[in-house]
């Protein structure tokens, strides 16, 4: 949510700052704005896109060397001009932009009321810039110190940067829940949300710790501090993204994009951790703590959106292979639900970016009591990454289309990965089936391939229900998290209603929707409940529904049921999810197209959930 730019150095600011903000468009945001200093403090900023804030700067001043950019998410105050960032504090002197939410703001607000400070806007971010503008006054402090003092004062997230006309070479900025990463150049200094505004021009970078103050000053080193005045070494990392990777590549969307990438991001998952001929699984993140998963009480598995639905295959995974009881918590849930939680517990935690906030919430809780924390996250060097004790990487890729495709294929062969390195230490699957799934895995990558030459069939399906307006997708087993992630996919990026249920909870309830307007995608493969999910089919067929069936290559009992079927290769149980889902994102993707929907960006939408 929200995303945020700055820069200072030798170049001209607008160009960078504007071509940070385009590309982190994908976070999820309803107004930008942009703040210069050139002498004097000039501020733009509109309700809308980023291309609207580049049309009403059009030919305005813009010249300096340092600046701010932000895109909003609101969350204190509608979407529009005056709550858009950055913001001024009442002398003009300062300006800011902040990604979080200040819980104490109200408090603060009304005791700089009282000393006479007015506001504008309706946001806290405003309250923020009041509150360290008065220290710096008050206190006759410079800017990094009235950041440092303001910040000891503040409850909530935040990542700010703050600029100031009194001290023109520096930009101050500090994190605390939402992300910040530093990049340092020749002679200049980059700050962003993540790194795909800085990866153009620099690769070394120093990410930015929960609590640290980041003063990044024209032709000085870096400096870090804690809010509790303690200094810091800056740790530079390399980034290992590259800019190839953030473009669309001759894709329509990126969400296209990430779907035909599959192939490649499940292989670079796998690569290094299986060698199906010696039959070994290694995963270098947590060999340390191998011995303590495998001899855990429980496995807690905590995310939200789709990383939940991969958690929940992972549930089947770890219980069916490895013979372990698991859990899986919406992290947003488990965070204030007081959960019973021991040391013999093993909790893994699951997020495409590495900074949602509700999931760096429960970790922090499951820390609390002692267990072991396992992550799973796409971002070197995020706030999960660093929040765990171990874990693995998915090694997908940059993922910039808001709706999952990629990440969730990625994170459930990671799931696949440990749940067979457990159960080969826990002797819970004989050797000879150990090494057929492991071979059957390493082949995954060519069949999602094989599965993705589909695309055009789903593009002439879909045209038969760009105007529906509720979808069924039902799935059993491994199958069940399938249809879940389906209807969330199709929810997200079309705004058609659906719904992801156990095919045979259908009966329970949803089988009252059931008529021929109401479109049913039932995952039907040929391996566990395939002769009970056919039961369910001619249950939806009695009463008019239309079946769109995903099966397995070469089916023909579902086929003389269905209305529509999409062919998947055949392949083990346990490994159908990753190829199951492929068809139903495509789907998605061009139902949304035809109904015009943006879905790189789809509303009310982000991509890295920060907040609450």
């Amino acid at each position: 949510m929200c995303g945020i730019v700055g820069y200072v150095g030798t170049k001209q600011a607008y160009p960078i700052l504007m071509k940070g903000l385009y590309r982190l468009e994908y976070r999820g945001y309803d107004s930008a704005g942009i703040a210069i200093l050139n002498g004097k403090l000039i501020m733009y900023k509109t309700k809308g896109k980023v291309s609207d804030l580049e049309s009403y700067i059009d030919d305005q001043d813009t010249a300096g060397t340092i600046g701010i950019a932000h895109t909003r998410w609101a969350t204190h105050g509608e979407p529009n001009d005056v709550n858009a960032h950055p913001h001024y504090s009442q002398s003009r002197n300062l300006a800011m932009i902040h990604n979080g939410i200040i819980e104490n703001y109200a408090s603060l607000k009304e005791e700089l009321k009282n000393r006479g400070y007015k506001f504008e806007s309706d946001t806290d971010t405003e309250v923020l810039i009041q509150l360290i503008e008065d220290i710096k006054i008050n206190e006759k402090v410079g800017l990094e110190e009235a950041v440092r003092i303001a910040l000891n004062q503040v409850v909530g997230a935040y990542a700010i940067v703050v600029i100031s006309k009194d001290e023109p070479d520096m930009l101050v900025a500090a994190r605390k829940g939402s992300p910040l990463v530093v990049g340092i150049g020749k002679d200049d200094f980059f700050l962003a949300s993540d790194a795909a505004p800085i990866v153009e021009y620099t690769k070394d970078v120093v990410y930015i710790n929960d609590e640290e103050i980041v003063a990044v000053k024209r032709g000085e080193p870096i400096r870090i501090k804690t809010i509790g005045n303690k200094l810091q070494t800056p740790y530079i990392q390399k980034l290992e993204m590259n800019l190839t990777q953030l473009e669309k590549g001759g894709y329509e969307h990126f969400m296209l994009k990430e779907i035909f990438e599959q192939p490649n991001s499940i292989l670079d998952s796998l690569r290094g951790r299986l060698n199906a001929k010696e039959g070994t699984v290694k995963l270098g993140g947590i060999v340390d703590y191998e011995q303590k998963m495998a001899n855990a009480k429980r496995i807690i598995i905590v995310a939200c959106g789709t990383s939940w639905h991969a958690g929940l295959v992972g549930e089947y995974l770890f219980e069916d292979l490895a013979r372990m009881p698991v859990e899986v918590e919406y992290a947003s849930e488990f965070r204030y639900r007081n959960p019973i939680i021991s040391e013999e517990d093993v909790v893994i935690a699951i997020s495409q970016s590495g900074e949602t906030a509700d999931t760096l919430a429960a970790i922090e809780l499951a820390k609390s009591k002692g267990a072991t924390i396992i992550g799973i996250c796409n971002v070197v060097g995020s706030s999960i990454a660093r929040a765990t004790d171990a874990g693995s990487y998915t090694h997908a890729g940059p993922e910039i289309g808001v709706a999952s495709t990629k990440a969730f294929t990625a994170q459930v062969t990671i799931l696949t990965l440990m749940a067979l390195r457990l159960a080969q230490m826990r002797n819970t699957i004989p050797q000879k089936r150990f090494r057929e799934l492991l071979t059957e895995l390493e082949s995954i990558p060519q069949k999602v391939k094989e599965t993705l030459k589909i695309d055009g069939q789903v593009k002439e399906l879909a045209k038969m229900f760009v105007y529906a307006r509720n979808f069924l997708y039902l799935g059993r087993g491994y199958n069940f998290p399938v249809a879940m992630e389906g209807a969330l996919k199709l929810k997200e990026i079309s705004y058609i209603h659906a719904e992801g249920y156990p095919a045979a909870e259908m009966k329970h309830g949803p089988i009252a929707l059931i008529d021929s307007e109401m479109p049913v995608v039932v995952i039907a493969t040929n391996r566990g409940t395939y002769d009970k999910v056919i039961s369910n089919i001619q249950e939806v067929k009695a009463r008019k529904g239309r079946i769109v069936a995903v099966v397995t290559k070469g089916d023909k009992a579902v086929k003389e049921l269905a209305d529509f079927i999409l062919e998947v290769p055949e392949t083990e149980e346990l490994l159908v999810p990753i190829l199951a889902t492929i068809p139903l994102q495509l789907l998605s993707y061009h139902i949304a197209v035809m109904r015009g929907c943006n879905v790189d960006q789809p509303r009310n939408l982000a991509k890295s959930v920060t907040v609450e």
